[in-house]
């Protein structure tokens, strides 16, 4: 998240036709570009109004065809996807596949999912395949951006080294079931290694 300046230029009242100006500045918050996918143009509308003030750059397609060559060639800062764009279907797969896409190409590119109030429990699943967030429709315009502003700044934060091995190590035993060996060999260290470094994490 940047800073900028508003710089709002009038001519003053009082002095009437002179060319004396008055220059007010205030500082506005930034939160980059945000890309929006949903096939529904009058979301896309709703969405572009409602975040305009938050983000310096809007990007909306319909459809997530061209999502990973528009990250390629843009710098996006969040993603706010839809679950749904094949007619007729409501499953949520396509939000997952192109959420499990987006992840692999732009691992740091938070995405928050659109859904419906009947598909929170999908949500879910989409939180477990690594989205940061979804709000769900219909929406409140301040709890939308303050979810995406939330999202943002957890992603900017910078954590230490500690909780970067820490999160690696559980990882890693939730690919292992547990299992200390397999776990440690997986990490490239002993068994022994493994286990002092659980005891300080507790």
């Amino acid at each position: 998240m940047c800073k900028k300046w508003l710089i709002i230029l009038f001519k003053d009242s009082v002095v009437g036709d002179s060319t004396f100006i008055c220059i007010f500045a205030a500082i506005m918050n930034d939160y980059g570009t945000i890309l929006v996918v949903d096939d529904n143009e009058a979301i896309l509308t709703a969405l572009k109004y409602c975040l305009a003030g938050t983000f310096s750059r809007i990007f909306t397609l319909t459809s997530p065809d061209t999502v990973l060559s528009l990250l390629k060639q843009e710098e996006v800062n969040i993603i706010l996807l839809d679950m749904n764009f094949t007619l007729g279907v409501n499953s949520g797969q396509d939000g997952l596949l192109w959420l499990q896409a987006i992840r692999k190409h732009f691992p740091d590119i938070p995405v928050v999912l659109i859904t419906a109030y009947a598909d929170v429990q999908l949500a879910v699943r989409g939180l477990k395949r690594g989205a940061a967030d979804f709000i769900t429709k219909p929406w409140d315009n301040d709890e939308l951006v303050r979810k995406l502003k939330d999202v943002l700044e957890a992603a900017n934060e910078v954590v230490t080294l500690d909780e970067v091995e820490a999160d690696h190590i559980r990882r890693a035993l939730d690919r292992c079931h547990g299992n200390l060996t397999k776990a440690a060999e997986l990490l490239g260290v002993t068994r022994q290694t493994l286990y002092n470094k659980m005891k300080k994490l507790q």
